[in-house]
């Protein structure tokens, strides 16, 4: 567990790192090229440090150890994060539509200055920048199989999307079609409202005991009936708790099989899952005679 917090949190710096000199950038090459866009931009780009602090905060409660008060562990605070982070991108996403609206409704009234080109340089090195912090993120949030982080990669692809809608409306601004703007602004607008949604229900069926999905128990029995003296899995439940996923099973097993041997069978096949799922905090085996009616956990 420290080695995955160890890289969630190294990704987290990194990302903090290179929003904020991304975030100078853009402001300063904003004011420079009377780009209101870019100055937009540059402030959503703050606004994901931010974001990245909510992480940091959410994955350091959850790698807490488990005590008397909380005797599962943290997980879920991760979860709460994630939840956390949803809603920043539900703002972001309608204060984008809020603004790509008004500014298509008020577009013959506006008398906007034509953006340097120094503006349009910005919002392309944004888009490739924030991309690439995206699918930086979005490998180690899988690798670590850390929802919080996952939700910070999509925020940077948010702010991915709002640079593409500064780069058309800058470069529209120069070919005299400002109407590129606020066109691609609602767009952005609806595919950052459906990462948030997808972030959100993510979070919450990891919040009230969802099961594993039905591949992933199907290879813990497989792996359970890999052990030569296990001749049957009665029972498999699981539930998930925040990132990880706990794991209640009958085996059946000779009935004339010793106690301490079957004790000894059931405490390997216990390791044997743990080892090849790392995403298994626990698993409890009850062992049941085989042919027998299965008992009751």
């Amino acid at each position: 567990m420290k080695d995955t917090t160890g890289l969630a949190m190294r990704v987290s710096r990194v990302t903090i790192g290179i929003n904020l000199l991304l975030s100078a950038g853009k402001l300063l090459a904003g004011l420079l090229a009377r780009s209101g866009a870019m100055v937009s931009d540059a402030a959503h780009s703050a606004s994901d440090v931010f974001s990245t602090v909510i992480v940091i905060i959410g994955m350091r409660a959850a790698a807490k150890a488990s005590d008397r008060e909380h005797p599962y562990g943290h997980e879920r605070m991760e979860c709460v994060a994630a939840i956390v982070l949803a809603a920043v991108l539900l703002v972001t996403g309608l204060f984008i539509g809020r603004d790509g609206l008004n500014k298509l409704l008020n577009l013959k009234t506006q008398s906007l200055p034509v953006p340097g080109f120094l503006a349009l340089a910005a919002a392309v090195v944004s888009i490739l920048v924030k991309e690439g912090m995206y699918w930086y993120t979005r490998s180690a949030a899988r690798t670590v199989n850390s929802p919080a982080l996952m939700a910070d990669a999509w925020h940077h692809r948010s702010d991915a999307l709002s640079s593409v809608g500064a780069l058309l409306g800058i470069a529209g601004a120069r070919m005299g079609l400002p109407a590129l703007d606020p066109a691609a602004s609602l767009v952005i607008c609806l595919m950052i409202l459906k990462a948030a949604f997808d972030i959100f229900r993510d979070a919450v069926n990891k919040m009230v005991d969802r099961s594993a999905d039905a591949d992933t128990e199907e290879r813990i029995r497989d792996c359970a009936l890999a052990h030569q003296d296990v001749l049957g899995v009665d029972l498999i439940m699981s539930r998930r708790f925040g990132s990880r996923i706990y794991i209640e099973m009958e085996i059946s097993m000779d009935g004339d099989m010793t106690l301490r041997k079957s004790h000894a069978v059931a405490e390997q096949v216990h390791a044997d899952v743990e080892a090849a799922f790392p995403e298994v905090k626990h698993i409890m085996i009850h062992v049941n005679p085989a042919g027998e009616a299965p008992g009751v956990i």
